[in-house]
Formats: structure tokens, sequence, C-alpha cells
């Protein structure tokens, strides 16, 4: 038996797009300037983490008040609209009929997580669904994340399969201890040769895990 932890945001579902227009929206709409690469920093820092960032760059809200409209932009799209990535589902079918153990540990929080993986029908398919910041308290850029998730499943961090398609939270993963694989997602095709070098493998279609 494998245990997997998968992200969810570029790995399960085709989200990106939509993260990034609802987290571009909030510092639009509020006149602050931020950098090119703004949606690679925040990937991995979970709301609170993102909010953070976003008043030092100079968005006029408390921490609250910018999570609260980022929860209220982002609900909706993710309860109605975001579909899985090609493959996801049958593949997700066919780990758990080998006995494998499936966890989810995303910075999404559980008010957009939980509803889009019912709608999809494969929240129940999972042993944990963990968000960052509540189940946490911390970001997927923090190692120690990993060790936490590894005793939460009952196996050491070396026995966990991590799978996620951004580089930070990659590279969090491996000083973890556990065993990382990268995925590619469009939000992440730039950072696909960082990726594979901080990685044991990379994978390009969520079946070639099949093949594991």
């Amino acid at each position: 038996m494998k245990t997997y932890l998968f992200d969810f945001d570029g790995t399960l579902v085709d989200s990106m797009p939509t993260f990034a227009e609802v987290m571009l929206r909030i510092l639009d709409e509020n006149g602050v300037k931020y950098p090119e690469d703004i949606i690679k920093i925040i990937t991995p820092l979970g709301n609170r983490g993102a909010a953070e960032y976003y008043i030092k760059l100079g968005l006029k809200m408390t921490v609250d008040e910018a999570m609260e409209k980022m929860r209220e932009y982002f609900v909706e799209a993710y309860t109605y609209h975001i579909p899985a990535k090609e493959h996801v589902i049958e593949t997700l079918k066919a780990l758990r009929a080998r006995g494998d153990d499936l966890n989810v540990l995303t910075a999404s929080p559980h008010t957009s997580l939980d509803p889009c993986l019912k709608r999809l029908g494969i929240y129940d398919m999972f042993s944990n669904v963990w968000a960052c910041d509540s189940d946490f308290g911390t970001t997927k850029t923090d190692p120690e994340i990993y060790k936490t998730a590894a005793e939460r499943m009952g196996v050491t961090v070396d026995k966990v399969i991590f799978i996620d398609d951004n580089l930070y939270a990659d590279i969090a993963g491996k000083e973890s201890g556990a065993v990382v694989y990268g995925i590619y997602d469009d939000s992440s095709a730039e950072f696909v040769d960082e990726i594979k070098a901080v990685t044991d493998r990379y994978i390009y279609d969520f079946a070639e895990l099949l093949n594991d």
C-alpha cells in the first residue's frame, strides 16, 4: 500500500486560472501594485499567508477582511464550476481499488475545497482532506507540515508520496524527507525544469501514477 498526499489546486482540479483571477481581482480592485510572479509566490501560502503578503504590498484591509473577500469570490467558483483535471477521477478510483491510502493537503480553505471535492464525487475517496491554515496552522512552504501529516496518517515521512505542481511546496516536501512527485500544470509550466531538479519524479498526466 502506498500513502499519497495530494495537492488540490493544479493537481486534482483545474483551478489555477480561477485562483489567479480571484487573487489578482482583490489587488486590482484596490489599486495595489504587485510583482509579475505573484501567483507563484502566494500559491503555497494559503489565504491567510496571501492576505498578510497583500498587506505588505499596501492593501488597506485587515487580514480577516482580505480573507473574507477571498472566501466570497472563491466559494461560488469552487462550489459550482471548477472541473477535475484530466484522468484524475478514474485514476483515484483505481488507486483506491488497489488499496492505496489517499489524502489531500492544500492551501485552499475548507469552504471551497470540500464543496468542490463533493460535487466531483471524490471527497469520500480520501482518508484525510486537510487545509493548511485551519488544520495545521502553517503553509506548504514549511517542511514541518509534511512531517506532521505523516504522523497523522500513521507512517514515517519517508513513506509519504507528496504530489504538487508548485515549486516551493515541492522543495519543502523534499526538505521534510518525503518522496515528492512534481506534476505538470499550465500555471507552473515555466518552472518544469526547476521542479524536475528537486523532485523524485515528474509526471505530465495524473494517470501516470498507475505505473507506480
